[in-house]
């Protein structure tokens, strides 16, 4: 390909309002556009790598499973076979065509992958792994960190289907090594974390994250044990507290001006760790009291999960003042009758403690938490933090940021009982295969790989899903002879099935040096007056930054072998 017929759309400058390295650089180098919030165009450079990309997974998925393509544009009734036209919220996509009839841009595909196991009919044609590269569509509040929260990107998600729990086991774990495959060729430093299923169901799952000040995800990590787990549900050990004896009842005292947390503790000489927070939530229109110790904050997520809560945010404060009587500030849950109440299990048999009195400007001291609140429901809530110690080692536990990379499910029965999908058993009885569901965003992956190969001067790309293997820059197109030799390499690079692009642009050497360094081409093979006037040529690696002058004859040879290490590594 010659860099004159492609669009490549390179900036000098840093594009506003782009804050992740990948972003920057993805923009910078002419990969992507974006065309709203959210959604971005894929340009030529750009849309060679998203197919490096899928080739890579296509080739590992086609070890363990076959490729499907199913609709992007769904019928509601699906949607309502499992209950997720209402669970899913307003990040699905909801539309009507020209008959009023409802409709809904997929933003996964279990229930159509489902819908078609009803074909299934022997234990004999299991297992089945099915899988797709299909757009989906998620209606994000607040799309943003350029390709890893968007609102229509690319997901390669595979379905199985298994006639029991140990060949679930099986296919989990081929879906966990093929992933480990996938990642490691593309070049992506990655590990495993328990996770939360969430809205998809299930018992069990595993994220694939790779570290990175970019990512989204928090994960909780032991470097003693090996423990990992997304802050949404890890856990951790705790101290134990000796609280001194609470009195006979709780006592109130006024606290004008106390807002918070912090203003209790300072004012008044009452630790964080000795305050109840009360949380006031409103799940699926319930109000619910949620407690934890005041230096502890809520995991949301444990929330949602415990309680299955398909509408859960924090109540309002007219809300508030209705149901207890007074502001956020002063808010506790002594006495409190007629409303779910959660606690946190680092409050089990606390004593002596702080908390709102349901009265503005006063507080309760000498609380004890088992004599005077009557939990609903003790769970763990809340989040873990840095230096705490690990559940199963003891040891210090560290926070990382990460990208969520993939994820693995395991479904259960959830999907084949809703859609009635039922094959014959070994013995003849009719049974429900048992289901697994396993997803990679394809752009998020190619944001992962920016933000792991990169540097000031551009992208670095790994050589299998580059976009082309080497660039042959041509410093001078109205020379004859650099023109020809320069035409003589890239034809014969091509012709032995080399990916080379020939810089053929009649610009400046400092400009192409620049432009080639940007969009990161794994190398660099340059082609200029002064050194054919020593019969030699240039043949840089982008990753090293390494030269070296090769006569015209050893640029095959050279490549070839600069790129089958690269390979190897």
């Amino acid at each position: 390909m010659r860099w004159s017929h492609l669009h490549i759309p390179t900036l000098h400058a840093d594009p506003a309002q782009a804050e992740a390295i990948h972003h920057r650089l993805l923009v910078r180098a002419g990969f992507i556009r974006q065309l709203m919030a959210g959604h971005y165009m894929l340009l030529p450079l750009g849309l060679l790598v998203r197919r490096k990309i899928i080739g890579v997974m296509r080739e590992e998925m086609n070890r363990i499973g076959c490729e499907f393509l199913m609709p992007a544009m769904h019928p509601k009734e699906l949607w309502e076979r499992t209950g997720r036209w209402e669970t899913m919220g307003e990040e699905l996509f909801r539309l009507q065509d020209r008959r009023k009839a409802d409709l809904a841009l997929g933003m996964t595909h279990e229930e159509v992958f489902t819908s078609h196991a009803l074909e299934l009919n022997s234990y004999r044609q299991l297992p089945q792994i099915w899988y797709q590269f299909q757009t989906k569509f998620r209606d994000e509040p607040r799309p943003r960190s350029g390709l890893i929260r968007c609102r229509e990107f690319t997901m390669k998600d595979s379905y199985s289907f298994d006639i029991d729990i140990e060949g679930l086991d099986v296919s989990f774990e081929r879906h966990r090594q093929a992933y480990e495959r996938i990642f490691t060729r593309l070049g992506i430093p990655s590990f495993t974390v328990n996770a939360s299923s969430g809205t998809m169901g299930g018992n069990a799952s595993l994220e694939f994250m790779c570290p990175s000040d970019a990512g989204e995800d928090v994960v909780v990590i032991c470097r003693g044990c090996g423990y990992a787990a997304n802050l949404e549900m890890a856990s951790s050990r705790l101290p134990t507290v000796i609280d001194p004896e609470s009195g006979d009842a709780p006592h109130m005292f006024a606290t004008p001006g106390v807002r918070s947390i912090d203003d209790l503790a300072r004012d008044y000489e009452a630790p964080a760790s000795q305050q109840i927070k009360t949380l006031a939530y409103m799940l699926d229109g319930q109000m619910t009291l949620v407690l934890l110790r005041g230096d502890h904050n809520l995991a949301e997520q444990k929330l949602r999960d415990l309680t299955g809560a398909v509408d859960i945010r924090s109540a309002a404060g007219d809300e508030i003042r209705t149901a207890l009587g007074a502001g956020p500030g002063s808010l506790g849950a002594v006495g409190v009758r007629g409303f779910p109440i959660f606690v946190d299990e680092a409050l089990r048999d606390r004593r002596n403690m702080f908390t709102g009195a349901n009265r503005d400007g006063f507080h309760l001291g000498g609380v004890d938490v088992a004599r005077d609140l009557r939990p609903s429901v003790w769970a763990d809530l809340r989040e873990v933090a840095t230096g705490e110690e690990c559940p199963q080692c003891g040891r210090s536990l560290k926070l990382i940021r990460a990208i969520e990379v993939g994820h693995i499910f395991k479904l259960g029965y959830t999907y084949s009982e809703k859609f009635g999908v039922r094959v014959s058993g070994p013995r003849d009885e009719l049974v429900h295969p048992i289901m697994g569901c396993y997803g990679i965003g394809v752009e998020r992956a190619m944001a992962a790989i920016v933000e792991c190969h990169h540097d000031e001067a551009g992208l670095v790309w790994p050589l299998e899903i580059a976009p082309f293997s080497v660039v042959v820059t041509n410093l001078n197109p109205m020379d004859t002879r650099t023109t020809e030799t320069s035409e003589s390499i890239y034809d014969h690079l091509v012709a032995t099935g080399v990916e080379a692009l020939l810089d053929d642009r009649p610009l400046r050497a400092g400009a192409k040096f620049k432009d080639a360094d940007l969009i990161g081409i794994p190398f660099v093979v340059t082609v200029g007056p002064r050194g054919l006037a020593q019969g030699e040529v240039e043949l840089k690696s982008r990753a090293s930054g390494e030269t070296r002058a090769l006569s015209i004859g050893e640029v095959p040879s050279a490549l070839k072998r600069l790129m089958n290490m690269a390979v190897i590594q």
